[in-house]
């Protein structure tokens, strides 16, 4: 099936006679007819349900479904992007530990980095993504463990150059993971340009309503965890009597094992009507994302055109830096998210806020409705200038998300804004 047939129809498959939609699940609990049964499904020998903090119904079909969205072999729904993200890397990462990152992330990623994973005892350098692998390479060290980047960058639009890192990742052992948030399966799939891990915050364009906050990790299943850099996958785990994930899950080792370990003791799970909700969304998606990127690209060729705006930074309009990368790895589109820069800095930014009548000013974005944020002033708050700039930001960046409003009224809300400088 193609993409647009596989959200409609993956994850869920009623039987003859069963609800044609996905049901809500709404149980924490599962009775079985033997003690015996329940005893195999907690040594991880029977498939089934036991607490809804490690699986549920209705979101295990959601996994199903993100799974064959991207093509991986299982995938993990978390309560929001960044435990999905905090797990995807504990996985793999203990203290003494070290990975790296492109610096062109979103803040709230910079900081969980940079500060809480720093508090865990795990390093983090933060490399020029734009770098040579060569220039790349010397950041790594013995005890390097992951790399990690974004397919869109979260507010800087950057695009990554996915082969490039995944070559360096996998020359040195190590997995590629990326946060596809802003490209959805439906613009890029990492997987097919050698990622090994990718992680989303569905709370975006998953969802696409803003109504429900969420994450996912998938697995590609194509990564080695034999080759010695990962005993945790190779040597038993006796915290489920010695199972071994490699031998015993084979290429669903990684996935396994953060649901069975890292969600048994952190607990970050999803309710089942939040899965609900973002299977309806899932099930627009690829229409959605079509009229995103469309409605996008004519605001980005609108804002280049007007003397108020310093710079316009989307991938698809033809002189900009990243422009060739787009062409390789989102022929679709590169989403409904645009940054700009007014000149004048964050006070002029500010009055062209204000000046706007139909974008939301909101701390969110990939939204079906029309939606600015500052980012020196929010998300990015918390870092460094020097930080802010590493992230490709500037005081007068604004971060806009078109929605799928008509066109023209779009377009007529930015003259508004425009208008008020």
């Amino acid at each position: 099936m193609k993409i647009e047939t596989k959200c409609l129809h993956e994850g869920y498959h009623p039987k003859n006679g069963e609800p044609r939609v996905l049901p809500i699940y709404q149980s924490t609990t599962y009775a079985y007819d033997s003690t015996e049964h329940i005893g195999k499904l907690f040594d991880l020998t029977a498939d089934g349900y036991f607490y809804s903090r490690l699986a549920n119904p209705t979101v295990g079909a959601v996994e199903g479904k993100i799974a064959s969205l991207e093509g991986g072999v299982g995938a993990l729904c978390t309560s929001s992007g960044q435990a999905a993200l905090l797990i995807s890397l504990l996985n793999i990462l203990k203290a003494g530990d070290h990975f790296i990152s492109g610096s062109k992330i979103y803040g709230g990623t910079i900081n969980l980095f940079f500060v809480t994973l720093k508090r865990f005892g795990i390093e983090c350098t933060f490399v020029d993504q734009d770098a040579s692998e060569e220039e790349i390479q010397k950041y790594f060290q013995p005890n390097t463990r992951a790399v990690f980047g974004e397919t869109i960058a979260n507010p800087a639009l950057a695009v990554l150059d996915i082969e490039k890192f995944a070559k360096i990742a996998h020359k040195n052992g190590v997995p590629l993971i990326i946060d596809n948030t802003f490209a959805t399966p439906v613009l890029c799939r990492p997987f097919e340009f050698g990622a090994d891990i990718v992680i989303h915050s569905t709370t975006k364009y998953m969802d696409g309503h803003a109504v429900q906050v969420g994450g996912v990790i998938v697995d590609s299943g194509k990564f080695d965890w034999t080759n010695g850099k990962f005993p945790e996958f190779t040597e038993p785990d006796d915290s489920y009597h010695g199972v071994i994930y490699t031998r015993d899950f084979g290429n669903a080792a990684y996935i396994t094992k953060a649901r069975v370990q890292l969600m048994r003791d952190l607990g970050s799970c999803p309710s089942a009507n939040a899965a609900f909700l973002l299977n309806l969304g899932l099930e627009t998606l690829p229409i959605r994302m079509e009229r995103h990127c469309a409605n996008a690209e004519k605001v980005a060729a609108f804002l280049a055109q007007s003397d108020k705006i310093e710079f316009v930074n989307y991938p698809a309009l033809p002189d900009n830096a990243y422009y060739q990368l787009s062409r390789k790895y989102l022929p679709k589109g590169c989403s409904g998210v645009i940054s700009f820069s007014v000149k004048g800095g964050r006070e002029t930014a500010v009055k062209f806020m204000d000046g706007l009548k139909l974008a939301s000013n909101v701390v969110h974005v990939a939204d079906i409705r029309t939606c600015v944020l500052h980012p020196a002033s929010s998300t990015h708050r918390q870092l460094t200038d020097q930080q802010i700039i590493d992230a490709g930001i500037t005081p007068g960046m604004i971060r806009l998300s078109v929605g799928l409003e008509n066109i023209d009224d779009i377009i007529e809300d930015l003259e508004q804004g425009l208008a008020n400088i």
